[in-house]
């Protein structure tokens, strides 16, 4: 029962803007589903749904995937906007970007998932990625350095 469930939520949510859980759980009851809050927020986690501003101008109740490319945009938007500077340094890129935007600069770095990063550290306008092999290293600059021209 939970995947057909599951399987209306996403109809619901793909063709309706759902604000809160109480709206989703009275489009599912009107589906025929008997269903409380609490299984409709279990379910919510379970699909891992997000909210994301809608069309109309309110938050609505997404899927990752609906959301991941407007997401993306919005990534490269910040670093386009942020980023300053990129080198190399053996294993460590460097990243210097505006005051106060390490951290969301960082975030959107994350987002762009390259392989063989060890991990990364975001200040308050410098960021450390550390990764696996110096070719890495100049291929992220490579890329980070195309946001920046």
């Amino acid at each position: 029962m939970r995947s057909k469930r599951h399987e209306e939520i996403l109809k619901i949510i793909s063709n309706k803007e759902i604000e809160t859980q109480e709206e989703l759980a009275d489009e599912l009851r009107e589906k025929g589903y008997d269903v409380t809050q609490a299984t409709v927020s279990r379910d919510i986690k379970t699909l891992k749904l997000t909210k994301v501003l809608g069309s109309e101008g309110r938050y609505a109740y997404s899927t990752i995937s609906q959301t991941s490319e407007h997401i993306s945009n919005k990534m490269k938007q910040i670093l386009m906007n942020t980023i300053i500077d990129v080198e190399a340094v053996d294993k460590f890129v460097v990243v210097k970007t505006l005051s106060g935007s390490g951290s969301a600069a960082g975030e959107a770095i994350d987002t762009l998932g390259f392989d063989d990063i060890a991990g990364t550290i975001a200040g308050d306008n410098t960021i450390f990625i550390l990764v696996r092999n110096t070719e890495t290293a100049l291929e992220i600059v490579s890329v980070l350095k195309e946001f920046i021209l």
